[in-house]
């Protein structure tokens, strides 16, 4: 079958939707499926893009067309609007120069939802032997509204109805979460359109190492960590829409307690902010993300994983890293209501805190840091429940013959 991936983010981003959309487009060439993807250069996620132009190279069995970008240095507000919709406006020649190809299957990425007119329209061109489907990894319309990126009552009004619209149009459209495709109902998606395509993990390259093997660890070895001192370990991106900042006010109760060692780690563009903010806690260190083959030792470095998330954002995105925290079998500390898709998981594999709580994190902190035994036990959980969730073989291949029937 042909087809065609549109979407911002694209291998070899190293984390969030890039490395997904990645793995799908690699997935599918194994099939033996023609697959073409229009993306943008790879920019995140330190919001700096190389190669900011029109490119277009082989990977993994995949055509991919590079489309230039804006990529603005304080991602909020009017300037993110601008950046995702600067990708809509450089990729639509190219994405209607397919009508050549003609796909069987156009699989649009949100964000950005701005592609999916576009998406659409190339749809009509290509007649009833094309078939279009949106998958949603982020509502970034609720997002700005709900973080105060954009305001204005008329506007989310106008901007809701706009989106609404979008997705009814759409022969399937598909998200991450069930509570992210009950929210896709509400939006007006009919119920046999709906369909769940969670995000995955390979299980057989992360996995839980020996408790015998903590010592040796090469992140412990080059920190200077002693072995009676607990990891505590943030990684991924650094911007304030993750609530960081919560997690700080945390760090800072928690400071005076020598064996505890706070690991912050990724890029981002509030990691400068972040790294002057932080420049007296004699117990955090900085590091930037590290390479894919050191994926699995570098999991299991933590004894204790941070997933910080702001409350408004709660429903509106499922934290991806979360999947790799799982299956590492490491318990994890996650800010979010108990309701939410990521409370749920959490509440299993370890602590579940109120959002914008410092106090609730450093109880929790303590309380794991204090009890090997309950990190153990939570570690085992976790493992099952990525088991159980997100194994990347299981996912794929459900979706593969859900693409196959049409």
């Amino acid at each position: 079958m042909k087809i065609l991936i549109y979407g911002l983010n694209y291998a070899p981003e190293p984390v969030g939707i890039g490395k997904y959309s990645g793995e799908l487009g690699t997935w599918l060439a194994e099939q033996g499926h023609e697959i073409q993807v229009i993306t943008a250069p790879p920019y995140f996620p330190k919001w700096k893009a190389n190669r900011n132009h029109y490119w277009r190279e082989e990977l993994s069995g995949s055509k991919v067309w590079r489309c230039p970008l804006w990529v603005p240095r304080r991602p909020s507000g009017l300037a993110r609007v601008l950046h995702l919709a600067s990708f809509s406006l450089s990729s639509f020649p190219i994405l209607m120069a397919q009508w050549n190809w003609r796909p069987e299957l156009i699989i649009c990425i949100a964000p950005t939802l701005f592609c999916a007119p576009g998406a659409l329209i190339l749809k009509m061109l290509c007649g009833a032997s094309t078939n279009s489907w949106l998958h949603i990894q982020d509502f970034e319309l609720d997002a700005a509204f709900e973080l105060g990126l954009l305001k204005g009552r008329l506007t989310r009004r106008i901007a809701e109805g706009l989106e609404q619209k979008l997705l009814s149009r759409f022969q399937r459209v598909s998200s991450i979460s069930h509570a992210m495709l009950a929210r896709t109902l509400k939006k007006g998606v009919k119920p046999h359109k709906a369909f769940l395509l969670s995000n995955w993990v390979n299980l057989d390259e992360i996995y839980p190492l020996p408790e015998k093997q903590r010592a040796d660890n090469r992140y412990r070895k080059e920190l200077g960590i002693k072995p009676e001192q607990i990891v505590l370990m943030y990684s991924g991106s650094i911007n304030k829409k993750q609530g960081i900042e919560i997690l700080i006010h945390a760090i800072n109760l928690l400071d005076k307690r020598q064996e505890l060692i706070w690991i912050l780690a990724g890029d981002g563009p509030d990691k400068e902010e972040l790294q002057k903010t932080t420049r007296n806690l004699s117990q955090i260190r900085h590091l930037p993300l590290q390479p894919r083959e050191q994926l699995n030792e570098w999991l299991n470095f933590a004894d204790i994983h941070l997933l910080p998330q702001r409350a408004e954002a709660a429903e509106l995105v499922l934290p991806s890293k979360l999947l790799g925290i799982l299956a590492s079998g490491k318990p994890v500390i996650a800010t979010s209501p108990e309701e939410t898709t990521l409370g749920l998981f959490a509440k299993q594999a370890g602590f579940c805190v109120k959002p914008n709580c410092p106090k609730a994190i450093a109880d929790a902190a303590i309380v794991l840091s204090r009890d090997h035994d309950l990190r153990g036990q939570l570690g085992l959980k976790a493992r099952q429940l990525a088991e159980e969730n997100f194994d990347m073989n299981k996912i794929l291949t459900n979706l593969s013959e859900t693409i196959m029937r049409g």
